[in-house]
């Protein structure tokens, strides 16, 4: 392993202990039942070489805000305008896997998670795009390291390895 792959991985590791023992007050995760993931099935485009359904980013605030409001409820935790910004609304199934903007598909996600997750997310896209791995590979291995963020850099060292 390279010295750049380690410290992408101890940092990764780093940031993932800080939440945990932080003992945080906001889902690390999408809760299946609310969030169990969803398709585009409106494309815009199709892209990469598996012809993948693409929807463009359309989430409204109203949206967003009523996402919040459900794992609010569910997992009593408070996002407001004071913080907010700590949070994005995140499509468990990314957008560049074929995800929807649906509900179905969206959860409030805190940045401490966001800063581990989006790394993965975006090595498994490139690496769809150009035809390395099949949508459905993508979606398993997004939803793997989205439940438990802890997987993630092990996740990450598997996919180093698919050239």
């Amino acid at each position: 392993m390279t010295l750049k792959k380690s410290l992408l991985v101890f940092s990764i590791y780093f940031l993932a202990a800080s939440v945990v023992f932080a003992t945080p007050n906001f889902p690390t995760g999408p809760d299946e039942t609310i969030t169990p993931g969803a398709l585009c099935t409106n494309p815009n485009e199709h892209r990469y070489p598996e012809k993948i359904s693409y929807c463009d980013r359309n989430v409204n605030s109203d949206e967003k805000w009523a996402v919040i409001s459900i794992y609010e409820k569910k997992f009593n935790f408070i996002i407001d305008n004071t913080n907010r910004t700590e949070f994005k609304i995140d499509h468990y199934i990314p957008l560049c896997m074929g995800g929807a903007n649906s509900m179905q598909n969206l959860w409030p996600q805190h940045q401490a998670v966001y800063h581990i997750s989006d790394p993965l997310e975006v090595v498994l896209c490139q690496k769809l795009a150009i035809g390395k791995i099949t949508q459905n590979f993508a979606i398993e291995k997004i939803k793997q390291g989205k439940r438990n963020y802890l997987a993630i850099p092990a996740l990450l060292l598997e996919l180093d390895k698919i050239k």
